[in-house]
């Protein structure tokens, strides 16, 4: 149950949206840190705490402006694509890093989602994405210069 104080409530509101993106980007980031990529455990928190602290403080959802979220969104999209090419390395003429440039990109609609309060949709892809880096992982073909 919030407190009665109409200044206290909302803030505790916006702290809860805080953990749950964090807590939701932390297995994404587990995963790319076991795997021993570019990004980690650390980097894919901050980008879902980011993106929902981004909308939190343009006070979104508590006054939702369709344009305003949307310019929010759209800046976000590109931020996150930039600090998702950092990830991708060209080597040897082979890519690697687009899992985990794509894994940043979801976290940061999973935080994007949480400031939205569409926990359904923030718990879904989460879920998603783990399961797909995780459980796809086999399927994968082995690479004749790693066998």
């Amino acid at each position: 149950m919030l407190p009665d104080d109409p200044q206290l409530a909302p803030a505790l509101l916006q702290i809860r949206d805080l953990v749950v993106a964090y807590v939701l980007a932390l297995p994404i980031g587990w995963d790319r840190e076991r795997e021993d990529r570019s990004a980690g455990l650390r980097t894919f928190p901050l980008v879902a705490l980011a993106s929902c602290g981004f909308l939190q403080a343009a006070g979104v959802p508590a006054d939702i402006n369709a344009d305003a979220v949307s310019r929010i969104l759209q800046g976000l999209t590109t931020g996150i694509g930039f600090v998702g090419a950092g990830a991708i390395i060209r080597d040897r003429g082979r890519v690697h890093g687009t899992a985990t440039a794509a894994g940043l990109w979801v976290t940061g609609a999973i935080g994007a989602a949480v400031a939205l309060h569409a926990f359904a949709v923030a718990v879904m892809l989460s879920l998603a994405t783990v399961l797909t880096l995780r459980g796809l992982q086999g399927l994968k073909p082995q690479r004749k210069d790693k066998a």
